[in-house]
């Protein structure tokens, strides 16, 4: 019997992908400890594994941000980013280490396996391999790791094929090191010294290529190319999305998505979402008088009144079972409901501009399968034109069932679990 330990941020949108991995390896015969925020201690014990709580310090509600770090109300833009950065990644470093530590002690754990942000496993990544057990990352989010091939990492942009694109990405990526994101390579820095006494020594967005391996929850179709990482590094694996219920009810107007009328879905996720007016509010405004039928859902929080009469809502409706039905997904961005759309091969409308999802909402312009709104807040003229537009131009929806195929020939948990029994063997024959 194998000993791993998998360890998440306290986000609901980076456990849960590695839940699935988890109950995999417990199925296996496998001990398997899950080090996460206190909240979840019912769901990973009800999967029956060991839940472990994250030190105080680190266990914040990612589920309302501002409540966690009050000084968050009062940044935005770029300054919000790095506020993000800061506090949710890199101050956590030092107490998930220890925590870490703590389970490793007995010296029985064969491999590691955290979300992309957890960034305690760090100063373990950079202790010899005969030192430790294997470490790997889970691409839960885009994959932030820098590259003369891309833009920066963070600002929601794309790269440009052309020659003064080239030129475009390396200006940026200067001014981003040296300048915008500097701080935050020092307060990494900073932090990886409190934690090991060890120097960093990377670009703190190239800290996940320290790990033995990312393990990217995609397809290679829906990542930007980078030609200049290290070979081996990076695997796609495709996504890790929820199994639907074991019932379902549908609701009573269920029937309405059958007829002759295009379905159009509006979500702001689960973190985002604590202010319709961003993107559920505008899109339901921009579709009232359209030949459609919008679907929003709230995540069990009331719409304000006025409701347009072509709207149907529901608190919550299991993607499985909505998005065949559904003709465009209008989105904040958030990385799992992208990879739901896809794998159903439904092209998205994407407005985002928190928690990462600019860089969702580009890879989506950049893979064909949808528009981005490049504002997480749009108007609903801006919502109009683009639905119209991905719901008359064929070439959004079958680019995303172009990647809807390269995402079935793929098997996340399969695959991970495999990865983490093999470091389990190399273990024991070493």
């Amino acid at each position: 019997m194998g000993h791993f330990v998998v360890g998440s941020s306290p986000i609901i949108g980076h456990l849960a992908p590695l839940l699935p991995v988890a109950t995999e390896l417990r199925r296996r015969g496998h001990r398997v400890q899950v080090l996460t925020g206190s909240r979840f201690s019912e769901r990973v014990t009800a999967a029956g594994l060991e839940h472990v709580s994250l030190p105080q310090e680190c266990d914040f509600d990612a589920q309302d941000l501002d409540a966690a770090f009050p000084e968050r109300t009062t940044k935005k833009g770029v300054s919000k980013l790095r506020f993000d950065i800061d506090n949710l990644f890199a101050n956590s470093m030092p107490h998930q280490y220890r925590a870490v530590q703590t389970l490793l002690a007995p010296g029985t754990v064969d491999a590691v396996l955290v979300d992309s942000a957890f960034c305690g496993v760090l100063p373990l990544a950079l202790q010899p391999k005969a030192q430790r057990p294997a470490v790997y990352t889970a691409g839960v989010v885009p994959m932030y790791v820098a590259s003369r091939d891309t833009p920066p990492i963070g600002l929601g942009l794309q790269p440009m094929a052309h020659p003064v694109g080239r030129v475009r990405d390396a200006v940026l990526n200067a001014l981003v090191r040296k300048v915008l994101f500097a701080p935050c390579h020092r307060v990494f820095a900073d932090r990886l010294r409190e934690a090991a006494g060890v120097e960093l020594p990377v670009y703190f967005m190239n800290g996940s290529l320290l790990t033995d391996a990312i393990l990217q929850l995609t397809c290679e179709s829906f990542e930007f190319p980078r030609h200049d990482l290290p070979p081996g590094v990076v695997s796609f694996v495709g996504p890790i999305l929820p199994s639907p219920p074991e019932t379902f009810e549908p609701p009573s107007w269920w029937a309405d998505l059958d007829g002759r009328k295009p379905v159009v879905l509006v979500t702001q996720g689960t973190i985002d979402n604590n202010d319709f007016s961003r993107l559920i509010v505008p899109a339901l405004q921009a579709l009232a008088d359209a030949d459609v039928v919008t679907v929003a859902t709230t995540g069990g929080k009331a719409l304000p009144s006025g409701v347009p009469t072509n709207a149907r809502v529901a608190d919550f409706i299991p993607y499985a079972h909505l998005l065949p039905k559904v003709d465009v997904m209008i989105t904040n961005g958030g990385y799992g409901g992208i990879h739901f759309a896809l794998t159903h091969g439904v092209p998205m409308v994407v407005g985002g501009d928190s928690e990462g999802n600019q860089d969702s909402a580009a890879l989506v312009s950049w893979s064909g399968t949808g528009i981005n709104l490049r504002n997480g807040s749009p108007k609903p003229a801006a919502i109009r034109k683009a639905v119209d537009k991905v719901l008359t131009d064929p070439s959004y929806r079958n680019r995303a069932q172009e990647l809807q195929r390269e995402l079935a020939g793929l098997s996340a948990v399969t695959t991970i679990a495999d990865r983490m029994e093999s470091a389990m063997r190399e273990r024991v024959s070493s």
